[in-house]
């Protein structure tokens, strides 16, 4: 049995099992990682250490500890209010506040987890405080990062421009990012409509902590402004001066923890464990795919297969299932180069498929093995975890199904 055969049949085989059964998903793919990665790879335990997202981990504990730190100290609670008072109470108009605010930050060059790190928090203390459906929030935050993602100005859009500039192919960046705002503008419309009122899986006595949550004074204390203040900065240095988020927010959240140190006793409690341990084991297990070139392997055959329009979308399913694994930006520099023999020696559109790739990549940062998803899924208050977790699971499910064909 060959070891692409392996690694993928056993990246079934535990997907399956966390899903069913109450054993979490990072715990199998850390253990399977070692498994196939030594006895079938051939891969040295350094090798498969190098994987591990040591960035991820720092920015998912980072960005939790701090709002966790903000939402004790009673900023959250202010900042959610002035925000309703902002769309003059109209709530059902705040994801599309968020949707937009997404967009403008990834469309002005804020990398896109960065901007999600920061919505992602405040999206879902909306949600919590009022009982929106925070699959519907979450969702369109991330969809609004990505509808942004492909302007000139973005990391992702600079991208792939910079990598077709390298061939002799020719792609408008005006349809890049008109493509992928549309898409995702209509991925958000349908997300509200069929979903915004469906239940939503609270946990054990969560009505109650949304009740008792409503108090909220006219006027931040010094306090809160500090933590104010501390979001500015964090918004500055990582957006304005490129610095590492998740360090920015270990520091503002310490900073914050030693002026309120009775409130604050209990506040590393609010960063999500064991959503880290999920996605820092599926990450690692995706990582040793791609240092063994499984991942390359797949996508190779993909191209060498029948019709040009039968590849272009075997191609685009390809990065859909591997994109809600791993990281966007690595598929993306590794796709491209694949697609370029196909659409020279074929008559498809060449800003046609670049920007369907680009899509179906993107598209499915909805999974909570990818940072957009672990933030919305590691904020969720209120919520049950497993449920929730399924929630999202399956809707990018449906995206992982249907992004690719309509792109």
């Amino acid at each position: 049995m060959s070891a692409e055969v392996i690694s993928i049949g056993a990246l079934l085989v535990m997907f399956v099992v966390g899903t069913v059964l109450p054993i979490n998903l990072g715990i199998l793919a850390f253990v399977a990682t070692f498994a196939v990665g030594t006895a079938s790879l051939g891969l040295t335990e350094d090798e498969i250490f190098e994987g591990f997202p040591a960035k991820l981990f720092v920015t998912i504990v980072g960005v939790t500890y701090l709002f966790s730190v903000a939402r004790r100290n009673g900023t959250i609670d202010w900042l959610v209010a002035a925000g309703v008072r902002l769309v003059r109470g109209k709530v059902a108009l705040i994801p599309w506040v968020l949707f937009l605010v997404a967009a403008l930050l990834t469309a002005f060059g804020t990398f896109t987890p960065a901007a999600v790190a920061i919505l992602a928090p405040i999206g879902m203390n909306f949600a919590y405080r009022y009982k929106l459906n925070p699959l519907v929030v979450g969702m369109m935050v991330i969809s609004g990062g990505h509808a942004g993602a492909f302007s000139p100005l973005a990391v992702s859009g600079a991208l792939v421009l910079g990598l077709v500039d390298k061939t002799e192919l020719h792609v408008s960046a005006v349809t890049l990012f008109s493509a992928s705002f549309l898409i995702n503008l209509v991925l958000s419309a349908l997300t509200y409509v069929l979903l915004a009122k469906r239940p939503v899986p609270l946990a054990e006595g969560s009505e109650e902590a949304a009740e008792d949550d409503l108090a909220v004074s006219g006027r931040p204390d010094w306090r809160q402004w500090l933590t104010l203040a501390c979001l500015v900065a964090l918004v500055v240095g990582a957006l304005g001066f490129h610095l590492e988020i998740g360090f920015l927010a270990l520091a503002a959240g310490a900073l914050l923890a030693l002026v309120d140190m009775k409130r604050q006793e209990k506040a590393v409690d609010g960063v999500s464990w064991s959503t880290l341990l999920l996605v820092a084991g599926m990450m690692t297990y995706i990582a040793m795919l791609e240092k063994a070139g499984i991942i390359e392997n797949i996508s190779e055959h993909a191209a060498g297969l029948g019709a040009p329009v039968a590849v272009a979308l075997l191609l685009c399913f390809t990065v859909a299932i591997t994109s809600a694994f791993a990281s966007s930006t690595a598929i993306l520099t590794a796709i491209i180069p694949i697609a370029v023999p196909l659409l020279l020696s074929s008559h498809l559109s060449a800003a046609g498929l670049i920007a369907a790739l680009a899509v179906s990549t993107t598209i499915v940062d909805t999974s909570p093995f990818s940072t957009n998803g672990a933030l919305v899924l590691s904020n969720a208050r209120g919520v049950d975890p497993r449920r929730f977790y399924r929630q999202v699971i399956g809707y990018t499910g449906g995206i992982v199904a249907l992004g690719p064909v309509v792109a």
